[in-house]
C-alpha cells in the first residue's frame, strides 16, 4: 500500500519546480559551450485590475535563488525518466547561481511595463530560475495589490484576511496571508502565518460551534466564558436580529462579571441593512461599545457601497476575493481571470539588448536591454511620473527603483521584517495620487522611455 504524499516543497525538490524546457535548452546550451552572460526581466505587461501593482514575493524568490541545488536522487531521477544526458545533469551538481540581482523592494508600487527584477548571469543558469520566479512574483504581487484596494475601501477600519481555505493550495494560502499583510491587511485567520511570518492572527466562532448546543444563547455564553476578554460573538446562524439580542444578553453578563464583549459578526444576508438593525439593538441596551464586524463575500467594491451607504461596520474579513486576488467587480459582474500575467524575458546577450518583435501578436514585444526606473516626485515627495531608462543611463531628476539584492552570487540585501515592509508600503502608497488608486475610473500613472530605450 502507497503511503499519502503530503507534496509540500522542499529546498531538496525545488530544483524542480522548473518547466522542463528550461532543462532541455540548459541541455542544448550545454552541448555548445553556451557560456552568454544575459539580463532577464520581470514585468508586468498590463494590470487586471485598476492603474498600479504592489511588488511583492521578493523575499521568497531571492531564498529559492540562494538555496537552489540538485541532489544525487533528483539527478537520478532526471536521468532515468527524460532526455537529458549525465554530462549536462553532472554540471547541475554543484549548481550555485553567481550572477546579480537588482529589483525594487517589496511594497513598492509599480506600474506596466517597468522593469521590476532585473536578473543577470549565464545564460543556462538565468533560464532556471523563470517558472518559480513568474509564480511567487506574479501570486504575491496579485494578491498585495488586492489587499490594498481593500484596505484602500475600508477607510482607515482593519481589514483582515480569512482567505486560506480558498485559496488556490496550501502554498498559496501561507503566501496570500504574507501579501495580504504587505498590501494592508491588519492580521489573518490562518495561525500558521502568524507562527511564520510574525502576521497578528485573529478569529471567531463557527457556526458548528453554536449548532451543536441545544441553544444559542447557551454557545454564547460557553464562548464568553472561555475568552473573557476578546469575545466575538457569530450572530447570523439563525436569525441574526435575534441572535443579537442574545448577544445583548450575554453582553450584559460580562459586564456584571467584569468582562465585556468585544464585537459581534455577520456573515450573512444583506449586511448592509442587516448592520444598521444590529446597531440599533446594541445601542438601545447601552451597548455601544460592542463593534460590527462584516464578512462574507467581501471585496472593495462591496465594501466601499456599504461604507457610501452608512453602514456602521467597524472591520472586515475578506476570504476568496482577497486569496484569490479576484479579478472582477462584484457589483457589475465585469472581470476577467484571477491572475497577473507577468513575464520573464530575455533583454540582453553578453552586453548586446536584445527583444523579441512577434509580427503576429505585437503586444508581446519587448523592450531590448538591461533597464532602470527613475521615480520622479514632486516638492511633497508625491509621486509624478516614472522614467524607464537603460542601465547606464541617468537621469537626474529621479530616484533609481532597482537596488542589488545579489551581486557575484552574493546577498547583498538586507532584508526588512514583514512589518517593516507593510509600514513602507503604506508610506508610498500615500504618495501615489488618489486619481490613480481610484476604484473604478482611475487614470494611467505616467510612464515614460527613455528616447534611447525606445
Amino acid at each position: 500500500m502507497n503511503a499519502p504524499k503530503s507534496a509540500l516543497l522542499t529546498e531538496d525538490n525545488m530544483s524542480l519546480f522548473v518547466d522542463y524546457y528550461q532543462l532541455t535548452m540548459g541541455q542544448a546550451d550545454f552541448d555548445v559551450h553556451n557560456e552568454a552572460v544575459i539580463t532577464a526581466n520581470y514585468y508586468v505587461r498590463s494590470i487586471p485590475q485598476g492603474q498600479y501593482l504592489i511588488a511583492a514575493g521578493l523575499e521568497q524568490v531571492i531564498h529559492y535563488i540562494l538555496n537552489l541545488h540538485f541532489t544525487d536522487a533528483t539527478l537520478d531521477w532526471l536521468a532515468q525518466r527524460g532526455d537529458l544526458r549525465t554530462d549536462y545533469l553532472t554540471s547541475l551538481k554543484n549548481f550555485h547561481f553567481e550572477g546579480s540581482i537588482f529589483a525594487v523592494p517589496e511594497g513598492t508600487p509599480v506600474f506596466p511595463n517597468e522593469p521590476i527584477i532585473n536578473v543577470t548571469g549565464r545564460s543556462r543558469d538565468v533560464q532556471l530560475l523563470e517558472t518559480y520566479l513568474l509564480c511567487v512574483m506574479n501570486f504575491q504581487t496579485l494578491i498585495a495589490t488586492k489587499a490594498s484596494r481593500i484596505v484602500q475601501s475600508a477607510q482607515g477600519r482593519p481589514v483582515f484576511d480569512f482567505g486560506a481555505r480558498r485559496a488556490h493550495g496550501r502554498d498559496a494560502g501561507i503566501l496570500a496571508a504574507r501579501a495580504s499583510f504587505i498590501g494592508g491587511v491588519s492580521g489573518t485567520s490562518l495561525v500558521l502565518a502568524g507562527h511564520y511570518f510574525d502576521i497578528p492572527y485573529v478569529g471567531t466562532m463557527a457556526h458548528k460551534f453554536i449548532s451543536e448546543r441545544l441553544t444559542e444563547l447557551d454557545a454564547f455564553r460557553d464562548y464568553a466564558k472561555a475568552f473573557p476578554n476578546s469575545t466575538i460573538l457569530l450572530i447570523d446562524t439563525y436569525d441574526t436580529i435575534q441572535g443579537a439580542r442574545n448577544a445583548c444578553i450575554v453582553a450584559k453578563e460580562m459586564k456584571a462579571r467584569g468582562a465585556q464583549l468585544r464585537a459581534v459578526r455577520l456573515d450573512s444576508g444583506d449586511i448592509m441593512a442587516l448592520s444598521k438593525d444590529v446597531r440599533r439593538i446594541l445601542d438601545a441596551e447601552g451597548l455601544d461599545y460592542v463593534q460590527i464586524i462584516a464578512s462574507h463575500e467581501l471585496d472593495e467594491f462591496q465594501i466601499g457601497t456599504m461604507l457610501e451607504n452608512c453602514a456602521p461596520l467597524d472591520s472586515f474579513g475578506v476570504g476568496t476575493r482577497l486569496a484569490t486576488g479576484a479579478n472582477f467587480n462584484s457589483l457589475t459582474g465585469e472581470g476577467g481571470p484571477s491572475a497577473l500575467g507577468g513575464v520573464y524575458k530575455l533583454v540582453e546577450s553578453n552586453n548586446r539588448p536584445v527583444g523579441k518583435q512577434s509580427l503576429d501578436e505585437p503586444s508581446k514585444a519587448t523592450i531590448p536591454g538591461r533597464k532602470q526606473i527613475y521615480r520622479i516626485t514632486d516638492a511633497n515627495g508625491y509621486y509624478v511620473s516614472d522614467c524607464v531608462t537603460h542601465w547606464d543611463e541617468l537621469n537626474a531628476e529621479g530616484k533609481p527603483l532597482l537596488i542589488p539584492i545579489i551581486q557575484n552570487g552574493e546577498l547583498v540585501y538586507n532584508f526588512p521584517s514583514l512589518h517593516e515592509i507593510q509600514a513602507q508600503t503604506a508610506l508610498e502608497l500615500e504618495k501615489v495620487p488618489d486619481s490613480h488608486k481610484r476604484l473604478t475610473g482611475a487614470t494611467p500613472y505616467l510612464v515614460t522611455l527613455d528616447p534611447v530605450v525606445a
